[in-house]
């Protein structure tokens, strides 16, 4: 079966010049693979990360010390209004030259994959914040005073009965800014992390099939930005509540 699938391949190259190496080229198909499973691997990272980010930053919104919450205001503007690429350059040459220096390191701190993380992370998480702060202040001031009528204390309200709901409101925002966080991983082929459109750069450039390759990638993207809609909407269906966040 799986010689038939490599010779249609080689066939569709030989008789219709479309050149798609990664179905019957062992070297380039292994490449490519790795390339999608970084994609993959990058995009749960900062996925995670930037969620956990919001929802504190969106707890330190409401802190009673007016110099956290300009910290936090001063961490959405600068990553919120900065171009993503350079947010990249600042981490990865900026900051990283930076600490090596501090700590005496040799060969950098974190590598292309880690600081690609950091950025791509603080970037995303920066939405996230406005966006589950968004969230919290849809939660009806009757709710939380019934809560501390119950005898909960500020992190119980929040944790146990403003998160849960504020998550219900802002799913679909927080969505949007998700996969836009996907998309938004290809810059780090601008320091060379080994993911999709790098690896597919490199097949490209040996095997000269750059039509064919941009065809795949878009094809990849679809997909696994597909699937997280597919999840995202069903998460949203099943915390649904009658009557509320819609």
């Amino acid at each position: 079966m799986e010689n038939i699938f490599v010779d249609w391949f080689l066939w569709l190259h030989s008789e219709h010049g479309i050149k798609l190496t990664i179905f019957y080229d062992h070297w380039d198909r292994g490449r490519f693979i790795k390339g999608i499973w970084t994609t993959i691997h990058l995009s749960f990272v900062t996925i995670v990360l930037s969620i956990v980010i919001g929802i504190i930053g969106a707890w330190f919104q409401k802190s009673r010390f007016v110099w956290i919450r300009i910290i936090v205001q001063g961490y959405i503007q600068f990553f919120r209004n900065t171009p993503p690429l350079i947010q990249l350059y600042f981490f990865y040459f900026a900051m990283d030259t930076f600490l090596s220096g501090i700590f005496n390191i040799h060969g950098g701190i974190l590598g292309s994959y880690g600081w690609a993380v950091v950025s791509l992370s603080f970037f995303a998480g920066a939405f996230n914040v406005e966006i589950f702060r968004a969230g919290v202040e849809a939660v009806p001031e009757s709710t939380i005073e019934s809560a501390i009528s119950l005898g909960y204390s500020r992190r119980q309200i929040y944790q146990y009965v403003t998160l849960p709901l504020a998550f219900r409101v802002c799913l679909p925002a927080l969505n949007n800014n998700l996969i836009n966080l996907i998309k938004t991983t290809t810059v780090a082929y601008a320091i060379a992390v080994p993911e999709t459109l790098y690896i597919a750069n490199q097949i490209w450039s040996d095997e000269y099939n750059v039509f064919e390759m941009m065809n795949v990638v878009w094809v990849i993207y679809i997909i696994i930005v597909g699937f997280l809609v597919w999840l995202m909407h069903r998460w949203e269906l099943s915390t649904r509540i009658p009557g509320f966040g819609q």
